[in-house]
C-alpha cells in the first residue's frame, strides 16, 4: 500500500471555528492601537492575536464509523475513570455508570464532538461555579451542559460539558430529538475545561488514565465488545 503524502499546507494553515472570529478581530484591533502607542506593544498584541486564532482552530478529524464505537468528544488527557451517577437533571437514575473525563488545557483544540450516533433525548444547562475542572467536585459544582442520547440498540449514553477555572462560556448546538452522528461537531468550551462521558451500563473503557485524546478520533469504548477495561503505563 502506498503511503499518502501529507501536504505542508496542512501544518501551516488550519480552519478556525466561527465562534473565534469576534475574539480574533478584537485582539487585532487592540494590537493596532497598542502599536500606535508603542511599537513593541504592537508586536506583542500581534503575537496574542495569532495565539487567539490558534486557540480557536477547528481541524477536520477522521472518525471511526463502526457501530458501537464511542469516540472521544474532546481533545486532551483522560483525567478520571470511575463509576458515577449521571447528572440528576438528565433524569437517568442514580445508578452509577462508568464515566470517562477528558480534561482540556488552554493548548487543546476546544471544539467538541458527538461521541456516538443516536438521538438527543434531553439537554440540560445548569449554572454553577468555575472550579478547576481537574477536581472531582467539578462534576457536581461547576457550570455544565448535559446531553442524554438514545442509541440505536435502545441503550443510553450521556456526555457533559463542564466549565473550568478560566472557562466562562459553554456553547452547545444540540436540540432535543435531533439525530446526530459520531464525530459531528456540537459545540465548544472557551479557555480550559473538560467533558465527561457516561457509558451505558456494563460498558468498559478502552483508554487509560493519562492517555492523550483526539476529539472525533480516539476510541473510548466499544459497546459491541466484551473486552475489559484497559490499563496503561508510562514508557
Amino acid at each position: 500500500m502506498q503511503a499518502q503524502e501529507i501536504p505542508l499546507t496542512k501544518y501551516l494553515w488550519f480552519p478556525i471555528n466561527r465562534e473565534g472570529w469576534p475574539f480574533i478581530a478584537l485582539f487585532a484591533v487592540v494590537a493596532l492601537l497598542l502599536g500606535q502607542a508603542w511599537a513593541p506593544l504592537g508586536w506583542l498584541g500581534a503575537l496574542l492575536t495569532c495565539w487567539c486564532a490558534w486557540f480557536f482552530r477547528d481541524p477536520d478529524r477522521v472518525t471511526p464509523v463502526r457501530d458501537g464505537l464511542v469516540i472521544s468528544p474532546a481533545d486532551g488527557v483522560v483525567q478520571m475513570i470511575g463509576l458515577a451517577p449521571p447528572p440528576p437533571e438528565l433524569e437517568m437514575g442514580e445508578t452509577p455508570r462508568m464515566c470517562i473525563s477528558v480534561f482540556m488545557s488552554v493548548f487543546s483544540v476546544h471544539v467538541n464532538r458527538v461521541p456516538i450516533g443516536g438521538r438527543v433525548i434531553k439537554t440540560a444547562y445548569r449554572p454553577g461555579k468555575f472550579l478547576d475542572a481537574s477536581l472531582d467536585k467539578a462534576s457536581a459544582d461547576n457550570e455544565r451542559m448535559s446531553v442524554r442520547l438514545a442509541l440505536a440498540d435502545g441503550r443510553e449514553l450521556a456526555f457533559v460539558q463542564i466549565a473550568g477555572l478560566v472557562a466562562r462560556r459553554i456553547k452547545c448546538d444540540l436540540n432535543e430529538n435531533r439525530e446526530v452522528r459520531a464525530g459531528e461537531r456540537f459545540g465548544l468550551i472557551r479557555f480550559g475545561s473538560r467533558v465527561d462521558v457516561y457509558l451505558p451500563e456494563g460498558a468498559a473503557p478502552l483508554v487509560a488514565l493519562g492517555q492523550s485524546m483526539l476529539a472525533g478520533e480516539t476510541v473510548l469504548a466499544d459497546l459491541g465488545s466484551g473486552e475489559g477495561a484497559r490499563e496503561g503505563e508510562v514508557r
